[in-house]
């Protein structure tokens, strides 16, 4: 597997980044300025990493985080008078942090020693066979998650856009298109098949079916 010697790291709470998902970023920190300014100079390369939820207080400092980050790119930056920055960031490819280096004190933001880690396509008949099968039921589900949200004027059209995407993006366009929580990104994140990645998925959206059947709410709207 490839790897990176020092990947600037970008931790946030309520952020998981994904390969192929977009996000939009506000960088005003100055250690996190100082980052920007760094990748743009450079390869423009930022490691997004999930802090854990029990240092979630600790977000000023240096917290804890998730082994498993997403590289992304910096597709878009404008730098504001201020010095702030508003970049738009593309995830690439999950990477396993190996080692965190040493604090240094011309850097103000964390690096990390990473392996990048593939996204493994199905292998074999009885993977296929099962690829095949939890896209079938993913789309089912996406199906009545439209119809119970109503945030489509048709149901069959929405789900019928998401069906012609080929599997790997499906999984990454619906991460995008609905509002998961931060920890259920990051269960995500770390399926380490792209059916592993599908089966989360499924699950993910029966949760939050079982939850609007019993008149929770938590749930954004789809795009049309």
């Amino acid at each position: 597997m490839s790897q990176i010697e020092s990947l600037a790291l970008f931790p946030l709470s309520d952020v998981v980044l994904l390969p192929e998902v977009s996000v939009p970023l506000f960088i005003f920190e100055p250690r996190y300025r100082q980052m920007t300014r760094d990748a743009l100079a450079g390869h423009h390369q930022i490691g997004m990493v999930a802090v854990r939820p029990d240092s979630v207080d600790a977000i000023s400092g240096d917290p804890p985080v998730f082994e498993i980050g997403c590289l992304g790119r910096i597709a878009h930056a404008q730098e504001r008078p201020d010095g702030t920055y508003q970049i738009m960031l593309l995830g690439e490819s999950r990477f396993r942090i190996l080692e965190e280096h040493a604090p240094r004190d011309e850097r103000l933001y964390r690096t990390a020693h990473v392996e990048l880690i593939p996204d493994r396509a199905p292998e074999g008949a009885d993977e296929i066979d099962a690829m095949r099968r939890s896209r079938s039921e993913l789309l089912s589900l996406l199906n009545r998650l439209i119809r119970h949200i109503g945030s489509a004027g048709d149901p069959q059209k929405a789900t019928a856009a998401f069906a012609r995407l080929e599997s790997v993006h499906l999984v990454n366009a619906l991460t995008q298109s609905i509002s998961f929580s931060p920890i259920e990104r990051q269960q995500l994140l770390e399926a380490e098949s792209i059916l592993g990645r599908f089966q989360t998925m499924g699950d993910l959206l029966r949760f939050r079916l079982a939850a609007l059947d019993s008149g929770e709410s938590g749930s954004t709207p789809l795009p049309n």
